[in-house]
């Protein structure tokens, strides 16, 4: 029955009303800066330039503003509107709330340093087990895409599995990912996927471009070993993924 749920998302996006509002529209969105400490011991702003502009390049991918909540381990520091204060139930509730009146789907983006068992989160460490309960029961039975910016994540894609989950993670369950250093603007991550997603079509594409735009940056400033990103897309998704185009896009965040 796949390829008739393909061909009936095909149709509904031909329609006026329907394309004009975008297949994210009706998406929940949370985009978490989970950490600012850098690795070499002092504050680094890297992983809330992301939050920051990762949350801008969903909407111009077609998810609703309304619909993206940041949350930030240090949201005094910026200008109203504000994140929300990053902590694991806030981000739950947060989630589900959203998730109650924007009903087609959830996406989560999480950046922050990582080990072998979970990322860091704030004081604390989120772990894939955690993660998997928290989407389960904020939104069950509904297409999840789950982005993880940190060393080790992916140690989240098994968790994370499903017949309609897309897991994108920074590098291996063994490897380090690079750029949260003090003077860094981005985690190397983050910073491609803000690139690719301005000109990629739909989340396959920018899945690929990512990993790609990653392998260059790392042979660029010769980053060893390799963080090799990983991405997972289930059976029941996958064929759906590239019927759920981004609009084109003309403006968004600075280039990185």
């Amino acid at each position: 029955m796949r390829w008739l749920a393909s061909v009936f998302v095909a149709f509904a996006l031909a329609l006026p009303g329907l394309a004009l509002a975008g297949p994210f529209s009706n998406w929940a969105a949370v985009v978490v800066a989970a950490d600012n400490r850098a690795h070499e011991g002092g504050s680094t702003e890297a992983f809330d330039n992301a939050r920051r502009d990762v949350s801008e390049r969903l909407v111009a991918m077609g998810f609703s503003a309304g619909n993206i909540s940041q949350f930030s381990v240090q949201p005094e520091k910026y200008p109203a509107p504000r994140p929300q204060k990053a902590d694991l139930r806030g981000v739950y509730e947060q989630l589900k709330a959203t998730g109650g009146t924007a009903k087609a789907g959830c996406l989560l983006y999480l950046t922050s340093h990582g080990e072998p068992r979970g990322i860091t989160f704030g004081e604390g460490r989120l772990s894939p087990a955690l993660l998997a309960a928290m989407i389960e029961g904020a939104c069950p039975g509904r297409p999840v895409i789950a982005v993880i910016s940190a060393c080790f994540s992916g140690v989240f894609v098994d968790p994370l599995a499903g017949p309609q989950r897309m897991v994108m993670t920074a590098a291996r369950p063994d490897r380090s990912s690079f750029g949260c250093g003090e003077s860094d603007k981005y985690p190397y991550f983050d910073e491609c996927f803000l690139k690719t997603a301005s000109t990629a079509r739909d989340f396959v594409a920018l899945a690929s471009g990512t990993k790609t735009c990653v392998a260059a940056k790392e042979t660029e400033t010769k980053a060893e070993p390799p963080s090799e990103p990983q991405v997972w897309i289930g059976g029941a998704l996958r064929p759906v993924l590239p019927l759920y185009p981004f609009p084109r896009q003309t403006t968004g965040p600075a280039s990185p």
